[in-house]
């Protein structure tokens, strides 16, 4: 049935029937009657019945709105349509859409009302742009005549030092500018969701599987092109494209990247000129020794910065502050002021702000796991990632370039595995527990907590078969909870104070990267029942809280409850909105559509039968 409706009224009654407490959403906190008379223009009714199904119709309302219409033709049957169908399509139509940015004259306007450039009517939005791009540099002045910006070149050599002496100048780097119809054009790119208004380095990885299995290669294409610019012109894959971050990378997913959008693309041209990007990176962001390179022959993360990281909150810093500010007779304001100016030296804190950087370098801000100590381990899940790194090259060398790329031969790359996989055994496997574990290169000891990332080498392919039925039998019965696969046991993360506080990777919280890379780990080797059982308690609990609350798809969860009400460091982004989410969260939606294309019929049968609204209301 299809009932004309005046989308005005209509909202009206509805929300004030239903949104009792008022957030402009229909949610199972809401204490209506549940039950709406849907009332067409020509006298036909139709009764909504149940949350689900009267968000349902709060968004079918609005994006009819939002395309300018007055009167909207609502379809009883998407009213009803299955839960599952639903996020799918919404994440595949809608979110992505929303999560999509540039970084040319179009792009910059929604850069420029964001609240962390600190873009006053008095203060332009700084766009840096690299030394060596003069044609980047003429556009962006250019655009100083149209929009309230200041195109700034940055210098040939970027110093920690130089870093930290544009904090208090922050703003936005430049990304590749392609030309498109004799118009200069930004390479797009996906932002996380919520605040972000930049391209993140190991979110755009996760988003790119997402957006690959919507058919949105040529958006994924432009991740990887974003990549290939950054590293060429700024020496890595940023954390993301602001200024504070021109020290930092993140976990490297660029042979994965590049290797899944050749296979839709088959553009060979393309693929060697990333190929020797890749190649590049992975020899001077990685392979430099005294660096990333440790001298045991594996990696570690290090980020170069000075002081404070200028993106936290006030306060985020407090518990570490405050015995130093104690003993000093201090506020911890006055303390953290004096120390930030240089007032007050202190090489305990230099150090500590050192492996900060470097835990947001990691990907995984933050986590007890590595707070304090990250530029003194070899993490497992980077080399995992590197190891992978060098059999891609391997395979794509043997593949598409007859065994030979770049002054390498695929035995020379299929040789550095092997060789990283005897380091790894040496270093990171412990065989009695059955798991992998971060090595500390400075104690020269395996740490013993349990994270997420021990199951990391299932999905780099890294583990023998005895291996990866340790992991099997003894890691998953330890992480996995209702929701999935939680950050951490509970009892690795230890107990919970003010003094100190949760942190948002651990347990009792999962993360769609996580997810993720276990599922294809697992079905690398031919744990298809695990995989299946681990997709349909994730997708279970997205599924279940989107039915709940009004499409709510965000940045995080509780595995452990089940819920998206998380409560830990820096909110969970993708909560606040009004009648409909545009965009849910960037890695949440890829994780979705990704479970979904390898989740068994059946399965999904199954998920759609437990959040119908026969089972729920």
């Amino acid at each position: 049935m299809i009932l004309k409706v005046n989308i005005e009224t209509c909202l009206s009654q509805l929300l004030s029937q239903e949104d009792t407490d008022h957030d402009k959403k229909i949610t199972i906190e809401d204490k209506g009657p549940k039950a709406f008379h849907l009332l067409s223009n020509s006298g036909e009714s139709y009764v909504v019945k149940g949350t689900y199904h009267l968000s349902n119709l709060l968004q079918e309302l609005v994006i009819a709105k939002n395309q300018g219409l007055e009167i909207a033709s609502i379809n009883t049957d998407i009213i009803e349509e299955q839960p599952v169908e639903r996020i799918s399509k919404m994440i595949k139509n809608y979110y992505w859409n929303g999560l999509t940015r540039t970084m040319d004259e179009s792009g910059i306007q929604s850069l420029i009302h964001d609240t962390k450039n600190e873009s006053l009517a008095s203060e332009k939005l700084r766009i840096y742009i690299p030394f060596q791009d003069a044609l980047a540099l003429e556009y962006y002045k250019s655009l100083e005549s149209k929009l309230p910006i200041s195109a700034i070149k940055l210098p040939e050599i970027i110093s920690p030092e130089f870093v930290k002496s544009i904090n208090k100048k922050p703003g936005i780097l430049g990304l590749k500018l392609q030309n498109q119809d004799n118009k200069t054009v930004g390479a797009p790119f996906v932002v996380p969701g919520g605040r972000f208004n930049e391209m993140y380095g190991w979110d755009s990885y996760f988003e790119s599987v997402g957006l690959l299995i919507d058919g949105k290669v040529e958006l994924a294409k432009g991740m990887a092109d974003n990549f290939q610019y950054e590293i060429e012109n700024y020496g890595k894959i940023l954390n993301a494209n602001r200024s504070y971050y021109l020290t930092r990378t993140q976990p490297p997913f660029y042979s994965s990247l590049i290797r899944e959008v050749f296979e839709k693309t088959n553009n060979k041209a393309w693929f060697e000129s990333h190929l020797k990007t890749a190649i590049k990176e992975y020899e001077t962001v990685w392979m430099v020794s005294g660096k990333r390179l440790t001298n045991n022959g594996l990696n570690r993360y290090l980020a170069e910065g000075i002081g404070f990281p200028p993106e936290c909150e006030m306060g985020h810093f407090d518990a570490v502050l405050k015995d130093y500010a104690n003993e000093a007779n201090m506020t911890v304001r006055e303390y953290e002021k004096a120390y930030a100016e240089g007032q007050i030296i202190n090489k305990k804190l230099d150090a500590y702000f050192v492996h900060d950087r470097t835990v947001r370098e990691s990907g995984h801000d933050t986590s007890y796991r590595i707070e304090g100590i990250c530029a003194d381990l070899n993490l497992v899940e980077l080399n995992a990632m590197l190891y992978k790194y060098e059999t891609d090259f391997a395979d794509l060398i043997d593949q598409e370039f007859h065994g030979v790329f770049e002054n390498y031969t695929a035995q020379i790359w299929k040789q550095k595995a092997e060789n990283r996989k005897s380091l790894v055994n040496k270093y990171l496997w412990n065989e009695d527990k059955g798991l992998y574990f971060d090595f500390n290169v400075k104690t020269n000891s395996q740490s013993d907590f349990v994270s997420a990332t021990t199951l990391a080498p299932l999905w780099a392919k890294l583990c023998n078969e005895d291996q990866a039925q340790q992991l099997v039998e003894k890691a998953i019965p330890m992480l996995k909870e209702k929701g999935g696969i939680a950050g951490s046991t509970k009892k690795s993360r230890g107990d919970i104070s003010a003094n100190r506080p949760q942190r948002q990777w651990d347990y009792p919280n999962g993360w769609a990267p996580h997810q993720m890379m276990i599922w294809k780990g697992l079905f690398n080797y031919g744990y298809i029942n695990e995989a299946q059982e681990l997709i349909y308690r994730w997708l279970f609990m997205i599924t279940k809280n989107a039915v709940d609350y009004n499409g709510t798809i965000p940045e995080k969860y509780d595995v452990v409850e089940a819920t998206h009400k998380v409560f830990a460091e820096y909110g969970n982004v993708g909560t606040d909105f009004e009648y409909i989410t545009q965009e849910g969260f960037g890695w949440m939606n890829a994780s979705y559509q990704y479970g979904l294309s390898l989740l068994h019929k059946s399965y999904k049968e199954k998920l759609n039968n437990l959040v119908s609204p026969e089972k729920l209301f």
